[in-house]
């Protein structure tokens, strides 16, 4: 079961992160994001979940080698913050985006709070 979850987890941070990082402007058009002068924030983003994805997946395929990523345990504390700091925003502060814009977010924030709490109830992290 730990190795299904990390292996969903890095996925998603993987994929999300990689058209941040790589496409910023057009990402933002895309999914309908909030816009700003710079697509500074947006490719920080994209390289902070390319790297949580690659830590993912180091714990996957290089646990059994003796080499250690990011365990469960910190996945669930990622998702969970930055899942529930995204609902935050978008419970509480008005944004001025299209509604491609907030299906997007919402659906970024269910998926990432979701594998968290999969997480956090299959209690896989206690065995890392």
């Amino acid at each position: 079961m730990t190795r299904y979850l990390l292996a969903i987890d890095a996925g998603a941070n993987l994929v999300l992160g990689g058209i941040l990082l790589w496409l910023p402007a057009g990402s933002v058009r895309l999914l309908g994001l909030p816009s700003t002068s710079t697509y500074f924030y947006a490719s920080i983003l994209g390289a902070v979940l390319v790297g949580i994805g690659v830590a993912l997946a180091v714990e996957l395929f290089g646990a059994p080698h003796g080499r250690r990523g990011l365990g469960l345990g910190g996945a669930i504390a990622i998702n969970l913050c930055g899942g529930g700091a995204l609902a935050f925003w978008l419970v509480f502060v008005p944004l001025n985006i299209p509604t491609r814009g907030f299906i997007v977010l919402w659906s970024v924030a269910i998926l990432v709070v979701g594998i968290g709490v999969v997480e956090l109830a299959t209690r896989s992290w206690k065995h890392e």
